[in-house]
């Protein structure tokens, strides 16, 4: 699943390929679902004509905005891509929607899995004001993630990956912040001492940096990898720790890194680097941890 570097490279090549400031003028949909709230006539109807005034991320969400007060909010959820093509190109079988642009060219909406969903509102708070803080944002500072941290007793990763607590974290750099700061996924959040608050509130940043710079994260070579919207794959996987590098040497000190499943959710670690929790009573009232 794409997550914030995925998505902000895809913001970045969107607004990259000078769409802001074209017009819908088509709009074909193939997949009735991919629109959330709306029928496919009435977002056709309503979304047609509008200049795309700008292109912005919050969270995992790709947001239009246009020459009206409406906002388009975009999760690309599994295998969800934004491609920007020529009128000309043909159209997958897995393109569930179409927005054609006043300068003969188009964006497909593509998503082989079809849980990728589309949102066109008046009121995109409605939505967005649920997601917790921006991690890269200036506001995300040490103290404030300490105070959310200390005021939980969660299992630390499923806590990581919670979009209400931070926004846009997800496996890959989840697992990759936790390596950074050696710890274990399996701590109690409010057991983190100051120390290691302040190590992972800064290996989250740089993890997620280290995305954004790398262009994302492509892994393997499957037709649902992540592509950018000038059709190009990331180079965040030549570039990772322990995320799906199971049995592979730790770059840290070169044990074997081991996977684990914590909250129903794939979990990469070097226990040798990251130490267990002390003790599993904590662990017994999560129900996250289960």
């Amino acid at each position: 699943m794409p997550e914030l570097p995925e998505v902000q490279t895809v913001v970045d090549t969107l607004c990259h390929a000078g769409i802001i400031g074209r017009h819908i003028v088509g709009v074909n949909v193939n997949w009735s679902k991919t629109i959330s709230d709306q029928t496919p006539e009435s977002f056709t109807r309503c979304i047609k004509g509008l200049a795309i005034t700008s292109i912005r991320r919050r969270g995992k969400y790709i947001i239009f905005e246009f020459d009206a007060p409406f906002s388009l909010l975009i999760h690309l959820r599994m295998t969800g891509r934004m491609l920007v093509t020529s009128n000309a190109e043909p159209i997958s079988k897995h393109v569930q929607v179409v927005l054609y642009l006043s300068d003969n060219r188009c964006l497909h909406f593509h998503d082989t899995r079809k849980f990728g969903r589309m949102h066109f509102t008046k009121n995109p708070a409605a939505i967005l004001d649920r997601l917790g803080p921006e991690p890269l944002s200036p506001k995300f500072t040490a103290r404030q993630f300490q105070k959310a941290l200390l005021s939980r007793k969660r299992c630390l990763k499923p806590l990581l990956l919670d979009q209400t607590f931070i926004a846009g974290l997800g496996n890959i750099y989840v697992d990759e912040a936790l390596w950074t700061s050696q710890i274990h996924p399996l701590r109690i959040s409010s057991t983190l001492a100051d120390h290691e608050i302040k190590m992972l509130h800064r290996a989250i940043r740089k993890v997620l940096r280290k995305g954004i710079q790398n262009n994302g994260t492509s892994l393997g070579g499957s037709k649902t990898n992540f592509i950018s919207a000038d059709h190009k794959q990331g180079r965040n996987q030549l570039q990772l720790n322990v995320f799906r590098r199971t049995n592979q040497p730790c770059p840290r000190c070169r044990n074997k890194i081991k996977r684990i499943i914590v909250g129903q959710r794939s979990s990469h670690i070097c226990e040798a680097c990251q130490s267990p929790p002390h003790s599993s009573t904590d662990l017994v009232n999560d129900p996250s941890t289960m």
